[in-house]
């Protein structure tokens, strides 16, 4: 079976996330804004796990999207904590590398997707 790329680095990252919140839970006394990145960075892998078994292309399309935008969305939280100082520059700009990765890879598979269904129809 063939390596599944995305699969794989949506769930590392949501390993991290995951970790750094526990983080910044104990040590920072950071609640709320952690927990925003929580939500979002751990729903990307879950939607890129229901998106495998989509139901049509259109469906794995929309799936991937709202992958697409809870990635966005945890490059938001990951911005904010490190302006807010919560973050190290070094922490922000790793997981911020990652993040950037696994969104041009999402855009990627939505784009070549959309053209597939393009080309056979």
């Amino acid at each position: 079976m063939k390596e599944n790329i995305i699969k794989n680095k949506s769930f590392d990252f949501a390993i991290r996330i995951v970790r750094l919140h526990q983080f910044l839970v104990a040590d920072k006394k950071e609640f709320v804004l952690s927990k925003q990145l929580l939500r979002s960075g751990t729903s990307v892998g879950a939607m890129i796990r229901e998106a495998e078994h989509a139901e049509s292309k259109p469906d794995f399309i929309h799936k991937m999207a709202i992958a697409q935008k809870e990635i966005n969305e945890s490059l938001y939280w990951l911005e904010l904590l490190f302006k807010a100082e919560y973050l190290t520059r070094q922490q922000y700009e790793n997981l911020e590398k990652d993040a950037v990765e696994i969104i041009k890879l999402i855009t990627s598979i939505i784009k070549t997707t959309k053209a597939n269904i393009k080309i056979n129809n």
